[in-house]
């Protein structure tokens, strides 16, 4: 067994450890072996992996090449091999120090990165400067094995979570804090932009109730294990692969450390440095995948609720909706579609003539999306239920039955995902729909969701070859799901899948949509919408929304028009609400609520170019869509917790009214020339202003300098996108640049370089010059016109 001190030329080779007493700050098990990889410079993955699953005549030894890793798309836990672009190997010399309290260093270096372990594995990261970034944690840690049984069931009792007993973690790192840091992603979890301070739990949960910052709501429907670290001289990323229920307390518990630990499975986390939040979120999607490009329809208006019954109640929504002169892409149909809710079926009498529903509204400019949950119906006959019975495709019990549970159809049993074999059956079932000119596809109830209680965590998923227990597969089922919905569509329509799901994990986004599951009507709930949005952003999920309007309790006309106005450029753009509430579609209101809502509808269809761009732009970069305002101005500690304003890209501002009866709001803007949309007036930034806005006025700004890709007034979104082009140019003394993308909007033919990308110049004068960067679309725009402001 290797014992410290160790002195090892590391030359062209990553170092892989091995520790012979691996302290129970990392596991309880002794004898685990610690390896550490450069998958690239500045990434780095610390894996600890458990007796059980690592034999001892296979255990690494001190030397070896470097093997580059990444999440795989079935299950993350599971590596494959990254692009060979990202293999990097750890230079420079491994050398064995005395420190001053007389423990031995094993320190080693990558061309940015410098990385040091002591006798007991406490690891530290720095800069190649050697400015601390990230160390282990050595002093006292809040422990709740201090409280008494008693005193842990008393706490529960009153609604506190406790980590002890079956709730404890099996290990847990902790991490030391420096006292400038500040946090972001997590995905949708509640609360402020800023995670400092709050303790969250991953594990996918369906709760009904109205999601607010308090013990109760630690898990949402998402886990997305990763967060970015801004401190004054330095930001990283922590990607804490591991898919069991995990706890992330980002400084609940101490102001002197945070700690991130996991119920089951293996230490395996990736340390992602950077120079900025982009190149953090850039390094992180390199490894978990990025949002392929979306059909441009996809970008336009939904519509939905939990109600819409019949064929001609579907019919009678879309004429309101040309007969108001609304935008509107896409209707949502809820359960009510199908036939006793069994999943790819349809409810002939209610709708008995879906081809039919579908070639109409298509001929309106309006597509559909259908709901599917992934419990099946229990009855003999059904073909889904009887395929899955003869093939063995459902979820067991421990003593090998199909294990039931009861959700919308009744007695209902569960997919197993986690196969290969599944999946593709499930995929396959989607053609039922396609034939029927269904346009996407809604992932509901799928953290999975049940009735009857929970899925207990033995209920096991025997997958392809290698059994697993539901504690360890549910916080991927959703994601397993989508990838299954989003390979069967993509293979049955030739299209680019829309998919969209209730429940993720990290990597979810190259498959799917995701919205921030039932909000409620109410004030907290739109305020809180922001953060949500901008933190799933930076979590690698750039194609997200909330239900505006609120899915559940009824909204008024004042909270909907600021809903549709904070949601103006959210990347999915969708209403919906639940049947027992209010009908909030626009025109069940006033005139003034109509005419405010019809604005921000076409306003979104205008900037439906720059919003592509945009998403071409994360497609090669990770970047979200809409970003906080820290994303850009990273030295300006006035936009760390930015939470009521959102930029989308780098031009565009907006700081929405999210409080009850308010017309006129603070806003602060970053450094540079701001220009109000609405009145042209130009600002001067690094400051607050108080900004009127009545109730049809949601504060917008253009930074000077911008160009802005738009389109005339259309009220549906046609493949390929408008023929003319206007350049809406906010001036400046500087000349001006900027690169639009162009494609047919719903293949995959851009992959084959079917695609432009026009490169816009306008010069201190004011000239327009257009070059092209790439050119294989052949359809070029009649017109490009230029629009000074």
């Amino acid at each position: 067994m290797s014992t410290f001190p160790w002195k090892y030329e590391l030359s062209d080779h990553s170092c892989s450890i091995y520790a012979g007493d691996l302290l129970n700050k990392y596991t309880n098990v002794s004898g685990t072996p610690l390896q550490i990889e450069a998958v690239t410079d500045t990434t780095l993955r610390i894996h600890a992996r458990t007796l059980e699953s690592f034999a001892v005549e296979q255990r690494p030894k001190l030397t070896g090449t470097l093997t580059a890793v990444s999440p795989s798309d079935d299950l993350p836990q599971e590596k494959t091999a990254c692009d060979a672009a990202l293999r990097t190997a750890f230079t420079g010399t491994a050398s064995s120090d005395a420190s001053q309290n007389n423990q031995s260093l094993l320190t080693f270096a990558t061309k940015a990165l410098q990385i040091s372990l002591d006798d007991e594995l406490h690891l530290q990261i720095c800069s190649l400067g050697g400015t601390p970034l990230c160390s282990d944690y050595t002093g006292k840690l809040q422990e709740a094995e201090s409280l008494t049984e008693e005193e842990i069931e008393q706490m529960r009792e009153e609604g506190h979570v406790v980590h002890a007993g079956d709730d404890a973690c099996r290990f847990q790192i902790t991490k030391s804090l420096y006292g400038d840091e500040v946090f972001y992603g997590l995905g949708d979890k509640t609360g402020f932009l800023n995670k400092m301070g709050y303790d969250y739990t991953m594990w996918n949960t369906d709760n009904p109730d109205p999601h607010v910052e308090n013990p109760t709501f630690k898990a949402l429907y998402k886990s997305i294990p990763f967060f970015i670290t801004l401190r004054k001289d330095c930001v990283y990323g922590i990607f804490f692969d591991n898919h069991y229920k995990t706890s992330f307390d980002m400084g609940y518990s101490s102001t002197d450390y945070y700690s991130i630990g996991a119920a089951d499975g293996e230490l395996d986390y990736y340390f992602i440095y950077g120079d900025t939040i982009a190149d953090v979120i850039k390094n992180y999607t390199a490894l978990t995948g990025r949002c392929p490009l979306p059909q441009l329809w996809t970008l336009g208006y939904h519509q939905s609720r939990w109600g819409y019954s019949s064929q001609q109640e579907v019919l009678e929504l879309a004429e309101n909706f040309i007969n108001n002169d609304l935008p509107c892409d896409v209707i949502h149909m809820d359960i009510d579609y199908m036939d006793n809710y069994k999943v790819f079926t349809v409810d002939k009498n209610k709708f008995p003539d879906l081809s039919g529903l579908s070639n109409t509204l298509q001929d309106k400019g309006i597509r559909l999306v259908t709901i599917i949950d992934p419990g099946t119906k229990v009855e003999k006959g059904y073909h889904m239920y009887d395929e899955g019975v003869c093939n063995h495709y459902f979820a067991q019990t421990p003593e090998g039955d199909i294990y039931e549970n009861v959700v919308w159809p009744g007695d209902s049993v569960f997919p197993d995902y986690t196969s290969s074999t599944v999946r593709n059956w499930w995929g396959s079932q989607t053609k039922l729909l396609v034939d029927q000119g269904i346009s996407g596809i809604w992932n509901d109830m799928n953290e999975p969701a049940s009735f009857r209680g929970p899925l207990p965590e033995n209920v096991v998923f025997p997958g392809d070859d290698i059994p697993r227990l539901h504690k360890e597969v549910h916080n991927v089922y959703g994601h397993l799901m989508a990838k299954a919905t989003y390979e069967g569509l993509k293979e049955t329509s030739g299209k680019r899948p829309f998919v969209i799901t209730r429940a993720c994990y990290s990597g979810s986004q190259k498959y799917s949509t995701a919205w921030t599951g039932d909000n409620q009507s109410i004030w907290t709930h739109l305020k809180m919408s922001i953060p949500q949005l901008l933190n799933l952003g930076m979590s690698g999920m750039p194609f997200v929304g909330t239900d505006i309007g609120g899915f559940g309790s009824n909204t008024t006309p004042e909270l909907l028009c600021r809903w549709i106005q904070a949601s103006c450029f959210a990347p999915l753009f969708r209403n919906h609400c639940a049947k027992f509430s209010r009908c909030q579609e626009p025109w069940q209101f006033d005139r003034q609520t109509l005419d405010i809502y019809r604005t921000y509808l076409k306003l979104r269809y205008r900037f439906i170019p720059y919003l592509y761009d945009l998403f071409y732009e994360e497609s090669q970069t990770g970047m979200p869509i809409i970003r906080p305002l820290v994303m850009h101005y990273q030295n300006d500690p006035e936009v760390y917790e930015c939470n009521d304003e959102y930029l989308v890209g780098d031009r565009i501002l907006v700081a929405p009214v999210t409080d009850q009866g308010a017309h006129v709001r603070p806003v602060y803007l970053p450094e540079g020339i701001w220009v109000d949309y609405w009145t042209k007036e130009r600002i001067e930034g690094g400051k607050y202003i108080l900004q009127d806005a009545p109730l049809d006025i949601c504060p917008i700004y253009i930074k000077a300098g911008s160009i802005i890709p738009t389109w005339p007034q259309l009220n549906h979104i046609p493949d390929g996108g408008a023929k003319e082009l206007i350049l809406e140019y906010y001036t400046s003394d500087a000349p001006a640049e900027y690169c639009h993308y162009q494609d047919n909007g719903t293949d995959f033919s851009y992959e084959n370089g079917e695609y432009n990308i026009y490169h816009f110049h306008i010069d201190s004068d004011g000239h327009l010059t257009t070059s092209m960067d790439h050119q294989g679309y052949d359809h070029l725009y009649d017109a490009v016109r230029l629009s000074a402001h």
